[in-house]
């Protein structure tokens, strides 16, 4: 298959080199653009108001890998790659793997999560893989993982969606298994370090601390535990996600409101 592999810790990181060169040894076309410094919690932001550059990368990767070096954020380097780099469209976009978890709410933070959904966003199914801890070394169960799956969808084609993909921090015998997950909830508490700089000067450092784990009642609550539990078992957590927010349950509720334009607001033109 043809692979697109981006990330939000930069082009060096440990995570990247494992899942790359993994896939390459296997027999797969390899492209690599990622951010030439680590971008994490981008979000799936986009550089407007500076140029982009791309530089190649060599003698980092498998030698049938071609990587550049991008200097915009995690989106920035897919659509690039889509647009402008690539030759040929990918088959498939993976990002990762991450040095950290992505359960829950942080998809909605996170520039990995981000890099495979703007796969999705121009019509490439597409892998986000992390794993779940910021200080284990091992990605080897990870990139291993990432290559089975690969060869499941090379027979069985996905969708346009993506896979947010979680692999716990514990040697590969240990992993319970593979379980197919809801998105679950993490509620941080954000401190604010307030700092002093050498010249006197008042700064911030945000410090986020997890408060708790979530669980939410909703109307998937019978048919898949949350990731964030699933985690905790040990198993791989698989996690479909889309890029329509919209709150279908919600709608109905909605078209039952008395929400007519105010008379008053049309005749003083408010705005």
């Amino acid at each position: 298959m043809r692979l697109l592999i981006s990330n939000d810790d930069g082009i060096f990181a440990l995570g990247i080199r494992s899942l790359a060169n993994q896939l390459a040894a296997a027999g797969h076309e390899v492209s690599v653009v990622c951010p030439d410094r680590e971008r994490s919690a981008t979000g799936h932001g986009l550089t407007l108001h500076q140029p982009i550059r791309a530089e190649v990368v060599e003698s980092v990767f498998h030698p049938t890998v071609k990587a550049w070096a991008c200097s915009g954020t995690p989106a920035d380097c897919v659509k690039l790659a889509l647009w402008a780099l690539l030759e040929d469209k990918p088959d498939l976009v993976l990002s990762g793997i991450n040095h950290g978890p992505n359960l829950g709410t942080d998809v909605l933070y996170s520039g990995t999560v981000s890099a495979a959904m703007e796969g999705v966003v121009e019509g490439i199914p597409s892998i986000a893989l992390s794993l779940t801890s910021f200080t284990f070394q091992n990605f080897g169960p990870a990139a291993t993982f990432a290559q089975f799956l690969v060869t499941k969808l090379e027979k069985q084609r996905l969708p346009e969606i993506l896979l947010n993909v979680n692999v716990p921090a514990v040697a590969a015998e240990a992993i319970a298994g593979v379980a197919i997950t809801r998105q679950g909830i993490r509620r941080y508490i954000d401190v604010f370090e307030k700092r002093i700089d050498p010249r006197g000067k008042t700064y911030y450092w945000l410090a986020g601390e997890l408060l708790e784990d979530i669980e939410e009642s909703d109307y998937l609550a019978d048919q898949a535990p949350t990731d964030v539990q699933a985690i905790r078992n040990n198993y791989i957590t698989i996690t479909p996600l889309q890029y329509n927010l919209t709150c279908a349950s919600s709608l109905a509720m909605f078209k039952n409101l008395a929400l007519d334009f105010p008379k008053d607001c049309q005749q003083n033109n408010l705005h």
